[in-house]
């Protein structure tokens, strides 16, 4: 199939309201863009802390010192794709949305797709970033073949798997603490045009992490290779597996942007479920619902869905809301207060914990809070030994702000929603059920991602995320402290 056919089918196939054709800006583009974020970083004080001026963000985190902002309108696009070598280089604010609607006319696609269409490939690099393919393809940092990062001297500088490694190495999990990336090289894989999907059910916990455990590791199920493998957690006694095939046809494809809720259509009382998506719908099937996130708003029902927008369906929409919310503070002015209920303590956590502990997780979970459902996510990290090896690159720990070992198949535990501010007790202080979260992870030998709340204390928060790594990178690469430090941004909201 020639390219142009291709598209053409790609095109004819997007059920998606907001699917589109997406043209790489180039790289003229690209370095008229870097040198207008080079000049917004020569205007600032010397000794003024700066960051990215960016008009959208999936951090759920405040921030205390904003900093003067960067100019980063000209870093926003797709700069080439090479469907030969199955590779593109990509602007540090271009979203997956757009990289996505530029590689699937080549029946391409990143090897790891964050399930929100606003994270943007920079973010999810220097930050949080898994999915359905990760059981087999990593995290977003390890498919990256060489980056350009703004540091905190004003300078670009290009790191990759054989050059300034170090920066290369630290750069995951560091959250602009160390720099921007401006520029990403990335592999890519090929996917065919449909996803056909089988929702197995489970009733127990041990069951459940069993298989979650089993296909992780083997990338099988019943004899058939697995594309994508996520889960969904209601209860102690409602789990599903959704495992995802690549499919050249389909008999009829389900469309989740309209009134049927994807999250929905996974529950069933026995067995095993058949679903078909198209490639495109099945890579955004979380964001049309935020996950289920969107009942909060009360999109999901039936009456209101009938009348919300198709276009305004997304995760992109339902943050302008959150922003309303945490300005006006309405939940508590207008549903709360009038009640005479608490606040909501907000509990949106994404928790890492090997295979062998989901099940004691999500069973202290449940009994916890009354947060339901979550979502479960297998990672196992790419590099092997000799690829490790050959890189230079210390077995045990190849990405240090980001302490996930090789060979181990760790689960990513996903819950977005809130208790009563009272949880805990009577009298808490902020964060109170959050803290109580971390300490069980820490006690199943687990870490969390570091894109929303924290509260660890110093010595707790160095033992999980590097050591003094962080600082002694600082040190060359941001010896002015032009960026907070990993702590300070993370934990201190700096």
């Amino acid at each position: 199939m020639s390219v142009s056919d291709g598209l053409v089918r790609f095109l004819a196939g997007v059920r998606s309201v907001d699917g589109k054709r997406v043209t790489p800006v180039g790289w003229h583009a690209h370095s008229q863009g870097v040198e207008t974020l080079l000049a917004s970083f020569r205007q600032v004080p010397a000794g003024e802390r700066v960051r990215l001026a960016k008009r959208t963000s999936n951090l759920f985190r405040k921030r205390i010192e904003p900093g003067a902002g960067l100019d980063v309108s000209g870093l926003g696009g797709v700069i080439a794709i090479d469907p030969v070598a199955k590779t593109a280089d990509v602007q540090g604010m271009c979203t997956y949305e757009q990289l996505v609607d530029a590689t699937l006319p080549f029946h391409l696609a990143p090897l790891v797709i964050p399930q929100l269409k606003t994270i943007t490939l920079g973010g999810a690099v220097s930050g949080m970033g898994v999915e359905s393919t990760s059981f087999r393809n990593g995290l977003p940092h390890e498919s990256v073949i060489e980056m350009d990062v703004l540091t905190g001297t004003g300078d670009i500088v290009r790191c990759s798997r054989k050059e300034n490694v170090d920066l290369f190495r630290a750069f995951p999990n560091s959250y602009g603490s160390l720099g921007y990336a401006v520029r990403l090289k990335i592999e890519l894989e090929y996917v065919a045009p449909y996803v056909e999907l089988q929702h197995a059910r489970f009733h127990s916990l041990r069951d459940f992490q069993e298989a979650l455990s089993a296909v992780s590791a083997s990338g099988s199920w019943d004899g058939r290779t697995v594309h994508g493998l996520d889960g969904v957690a209601f209860s102690p006694e409602e789990q599903y597996l959704v495992l995802a095939f690549q499919a050249d046809d389909a008999p009829g494809t389900s469309d989740y942007t309209r009134d049927a809720i994807f999250y929905r259509s996974l529950q069933h009382p026995e067995g095993i479920t058949h679903d078909f998506l198209t490639i495109r719908d099945y890579i955004w099937r979380w964001d049309t619902d935020w996950f289920w996130c969107s009942r909060a708003f009360g999109t999901q029902r039936p009456k209101v869905r009938r009348f919300w927008p198709r276009e305004l369906r997304r995760s992109a929409f339902y943050w302008k809301l959150v922003g309303l919310d945490k300005k006006y503070d309405l939940e508590y002015r207008f549903l709360k207060k009038p009640k005479n209920l608490p606040r909501t303590e907000r509990v949106v956590q994404d928790i890492e914990v090997t295979d062998a502990h989901v099940a004691e997780f999500l069973d202290w979970f449940f009994q916890a809070s009354e947060i339901e459902p979550v979502w479960l996510c297998p990672i196992r990290l790419r590099s092997d030994s000799a690829a490790l090896s050959q890189l230079g690159l210390p077995e045990h720990a190849p990405w240090p702000l980001y302490p996930l070992e090789p060979g181990t198949t760790w689960v990513n535990v996903g819950f977005w929603s809130g208790v009563p501010a009272d949880h805990v007790s009577p009298a808490q202080e902020p964060g109170a059920f959050n803290k109580v979260i971390e300490r069980k992870v820490s006690e199943l030998g687990g870490h969390k991602s570091l894109y929303s709340e924290a509260f660890y204390e110093r010595p707790e928060f160095e033992r999980l995320y590097g050591g003094d790594l962080p600082e002694r990178m600082k040190a060359t690469y941001d010896p002015d402290r032009r960026f907070p430090g990993l702590f300070e941004k993370t934990v201190n909201n700096a």
